[in-house]
């Protein structure tokens, strides 16, 4: 007698926007997930920006990064909201393109987020274009918190991923926003 046929989760594409500090939680998420995606994200030397202007950075990041996507991952610390390259990141992820197809998007608090395992978030410290897309019965985008419990962690992000994969051609998207210019000024400013 034949074993029934097991089946195996989908293997998604997955971009992580993120800001250069929160590098650790990025590389933790990856290598947690291992075999149940496959990370397109742009690591810290695939961009030399010596001389590129914002432009061109943002056109090698969806044309070489984002476009392979089916769902993108925005990983929230205390100073994501600041950064022009995440908003950029969010706002390729959810337009749909003769190029380039529309991603899943969800936002995952950091442990050093200050909304982290609160009831809620302050709009102001998410970066805004993601906000825009969690309101409303059934959001485009949901937010989590990073989970407690490393024992479930793999499980719970991977239901995310597939969640927000099946919700990116149904729930209406907000991109109605102009994309940030330079980043938001603060005490978080420096860098990428």
């Amino acid at each position: 007698m034949r074993a029934a046929a097991i089946a195996q989760p989908s293997r998604h594409g997955v971009f992580i926007s993120h800001h250069d500090a929160d590098r650790d939680y990025k590389n933790r998420l990856v290598q947690m997930m291992g075999d149940l995606i496959v990370d397109v994200s742009v690591d810290e030397d695939d961009i030399d920006d010596t001389g590129l202007g914002v432009e061109t950075i943002r056109q090698e990041i969806r044309d070489g990064y984002v476009r392979p996507a089916s769902v993108t991952i925005v990983l929230i610390g205390p100073c994501t909201w600041q950064r022009m390259h995440v908003d950029a990141e969010i706002h390729f992820s959810i337009r749909r393109t003769a190029y380039n197809p529309r991603c899943g998007l969800l936002g995952i608090l950091l442990p050093d987020h200050p909304d982290h395992g609160g009831d809620g978030y302050e709009e102001r410290l998410i970066p805004a274009r993601l906000a825009d897309n969690t309101d409303g019965d059934d959001p485009y985008a949901r937010l989590y918190d990073w989970p407690r419990k490393k024992a479930r962690r793999r499980k719970r992000v991977y239901q995310w991923i597939e969640e927000a994969f099946r919700r990116r051609n149904g729930s209406p998207r907000d991109d109605s926003r102009p994309l940030l210019q330079g980043n938001v000024g603060g005490s978080c400013s420096d860098g990428w």
